[in-house]
């Protein structure tokens, strides 16, 4: 078999056992490349996790269209997730709209809001969640591993492609005709929010173009991380 079959197998078979051993799970689709890969595999193989994302209300709309896509190509709406208006009002009324650009506190703050909390609604009574995280996105994830405990969320957490290159998810892409997000295509390999994203320069890191003005350590927003950090608690053998 080729690297990529050896990889597909191998995420196949993860995929099956979260379903099997961990249900009710669900996959936490940022719809990226990465995310679209999971998705195909999910949905062609009929597996009974749910797929759900987070719309923040700052999204570009070449994200958006990701899920008009989906539901063209496999007939399934992927479930949508948004922030609590009133906490937006909160923020953006208190602080700026843009109020994130001053200070990695008041980034994560809006992440928190936009993100981290609608996250915890969607992750509520499950047994597990999936994401697209890969080892080679960037120095936060450099330790990741395939199958983990997670404490902030009181449950175990699935990284299936972790040993998945840049190459391999868009060789997978291509080979299965999957659609994807059209900004990939303009110097976006990782996309956030459309105020905290941009296109990178060649050479750089994946992720160097979110939250391009902060350090590279300070770059997550907060999905995966207890009391401000990154952390891997307890990992445990796929």
């Amino acid at each position: 078999m080729t690297q990529l079959a050896d990889l597909t197998a191998a995420t196949r078979a993860t995929l099956e056992r979260v379903a099997a051993e961990f249900s009710p799970a669900v996959f936490a689709s940022s719809l990226a490349a990465e995310d679209m890969v999971l998705t195909d595999l999910i949905l062609k193989s009929g597996l009974p996790i749910g797929i759900f994302s987070l719309d923040t209300g700052r999204l570009h709309k070449e994200t958006l269209a990701v899920l008009d896509a989906v539901k063209q190509t496999y007939g399934h709406d992927i479930a949508v997730y948004r922030p609590d208006p009133a906490a937006v009002d909160a923020y953006v009324s208190g602080k700026g709209l843009n109020a994130f650009y001053d200070s990695v506190e008041l980034r994560r703050e809006c992440c928190h809001i936009r993100k981290v909390e609608p996250l915890g609604r969607a992750l509520a009574g499950k047994r597990a969640w999936i994401t697209g995280q890969r080892r080679a996105q960037s120095a936060t994830r450099a330790t990741l591993d395939v199958q983990e405990d997670d404490p902030a969320h009181g449950m175990v957490k699935f990284n299936p492609l972790a040993d998945w290159s840049e190459q391999d998810v868009w060789d997978y892409l291509r080979a299965n005709q999957v659609p994807y997000n059209a900004l990939h295509d303009r110097g976006y390999p990782s996309i956030g929010c459309e105020p905290c994203t941009r296109a990178i320069q060649p050479g750089e890191d994946v992720r160097a173009g979110r939250w391009w003005w902060e350090n590279p350590e300070s770059k997550e927003c907060g999905l995966h991380v207890v009391d401000g950090k990154l952390v891997r608690i307890k990992s445990v053998a796929a």
